[in-house]
């Protein structure tokens, strides 16, 4: 029998958003949203660990990196289309600031619980290493090149060449799809634990996977409504603190990726880091493969300002992260250490952002 919470929050934290959007915002419903965002959450990770238990790996997994990075997109476009000129540099911000939170914090996380709780753990290194080279070349074709590209203005692309980089992103993520669901599905597919009881457990049935999976989108839906809701609330706080604007980018960021992170530190704490590399690669491939193009289109058909070139200082962390993410990931073994490194560079990206 499917538990009344289940169903409930997500109902409840529709209402609430409904709610925000027409009687505003006050200090209490502001408080109220931020509740009901959370247990949408916590939630949308159930729902998703249903659907994923039904469908089996690496398609569970998927499912959640698509979904957020589909509603993620929505919502970069919705501040594109308010903010006008300001708002050229928000795709940009909240791309980068997804790739450097998903390959230095949720990944960090992820094999430091896990090496805590686990001492080592593994996972399948061919495909996490085909996973991260398409992430480089995605990355460098979307934030890098348009700083040194001399047809247009530094750190923006023409259209024929922003075409060219939604294309080729597109095309590459597409092909991680293939291969990671078909070709070379089995380099994706966690080492059996006999010990694991939710593994071994009986799938749950066609009709509930469904039924979550309808639950899974309302929660994804509520959980960037909330955020969007908030967003205006937070981006004054940030500027009564004095810090930068590109801290927004990192606050959609950080919670539009909410579902996914939560789902991946309790994959590693089960002993199930294959699960949580997946969501990982998956989720920063997704962000860049299905956001650019999204962002591109609307930018060359609506004659939107686009700013997608980083700054030098983000151009050194990036290159930073994947160079050691070359180096911890490349064995397929994962111990404390490996993890501690990737969260003092993600402490590292979250301080400069504030202190440039």
């Amino acid at each position: 029998m499917t538990p009344a919470w289940t169903w409930l929050i997500p109902a409840i934290s529709v209402v609430v958003l409904g709610g925000a959007l027409v009687a505003g915002v006050g200090p209490w419903l502001a408080a109220l949203c931020g509740i009901a965002l959370f247990a949408a959450v916590i939630v949308a990770v159930h729902h998703a660990e249903v659907v994923a238990h039904r469908v089996g790996e690496p398609f569970g997994t998927l499912v959640l990196a698509v979904a957020v990075t589909v509603i993620e997109a929505s919502l970069i476009l919705s501040l594109m289309f308010a903010g006008g000129e300001d708002a050229a540099v928000i795709p940009r911000d909240t791309i980068y600031a997804a790739v450097m939170i998903i390959c230095n914090g949720v990944v960090g996380i992820c094999i430091l619980v896990g090496g805590i709780a686990h001492r080592e753990q593994t996972f399948r290194v061919e495909g996490a290493s085909g996973g991260l080279a398409a992430l480089i070349a995605m990355s460098a074709l979307a934030l890098v090149l348009p700083d040194f590209t001399t047809t247009s203005g530094v750190g923006t692309y023409t259209a024929g060449q922003l075409e060219f980089a939604a294309i080729t992103s597109t095309a590459l993520w597409a092909i991680f799809v293939f291969v990671q669901t078909m070709r070379h599905r089995d380099y994706f597919l966690p080492v059996e634990d006999k010990t694991n009881t939710d593994t071994h457990a009986n799938p749950p049935t066609n009709l509930q996977a469904v039924g979550s999976f309808g639950l899974l989108l309302v929660c994804l839906v509520a959980v960037v409504g909330l955020a969007k809701v908030l967003s205006p609330i937070i981006e004054q706080v940030i500027i009564k603190a004095g810090a930068p604007k590109a801290v927004i980018g990192i606050v959609i960021a950080l919670l539009v990726l909410l579902p996914e992170t939560w789902a991946a530190v309790r994959a590693a704490l089960a002993n199930r880091l294959q699960t949580s590399m997946n969501l990982a690669i998956g989720s920063a491939l997704a962000s860049i493969g299905l956001t650019i193009p999204v962002v591109a289109v609307a930018a060359i058909v609506f004659g939107l300002p686009l700013h997608p070139g980083l700054e030098p200082k983000d151009l050194v962390m990036l290159a930073i992260t994947f160079l050691i993410s070359a180096v911890t990931l490349g064995t397929g073994r994962t111990h404390i250490m490996q993890g501690a490194v990737h969260l003092v560079v993600f402490a590292a990206f979250l301080f400069l952002a504030f202190v440039p």
